[in-house]
């Protein structure tokens, strides 16, 4: 037997409005999260996005994870576009072999049941 441990989350950031007159420039909301700067440009891993019951609703894999989450938060042929009022919390996990995110999604998709991801699934 394979035993698959998921890595510590390096990143979470959770959708807030930004609190006015604190003296610091006006951050463009995305889908209501503001803090993407919190993710990196450079460096790849998986993406876990959460409703606000803790439910985990789609889990992702990019080489750059920052524009990833932003083409999921914005495109128009995002999985995820049906169901992005649900997203309140985006988990970040740094994994730069592209093997291990390969193995490391299809792990979570099915173990953790991520709600909305049709492919790569075991468990119905």
């Amino acid at each position: 037997m394979i035993t698959i441990e998921i890595p510590k989350v390096d990143v979470s950031i959770t959708e807030r409005n930004q609190a006015p007159g604190l003296n610091e420039p006006v951050i463009k909301s995305v889908e209501g999260f503001i803090d993407l700067h919190q993710i990196p440009r450079d460096k790849g891993g998986m993406i876990l996005f959460y409703n606000i019951n803790d439910d985990l609703l789609f889990v992702g894999k990019a080489r750059k994870l920052r524009q990833r989450v932003k083409k999921h938060l914005e495109d128009n042929v995002s999985p995820l576009k049906p169901h992005r009022e649900e997203v309140y919390r985006i988990d970040v996990i740094f994994v730069e072999d592209a093997m291990e995110r390969e193995i490391y999604e299809t792990y979570l998709i099915n173990t953790l049941q991520a709600k909305y991801n049709i492919d790569k699934v075991f468990f119905k």
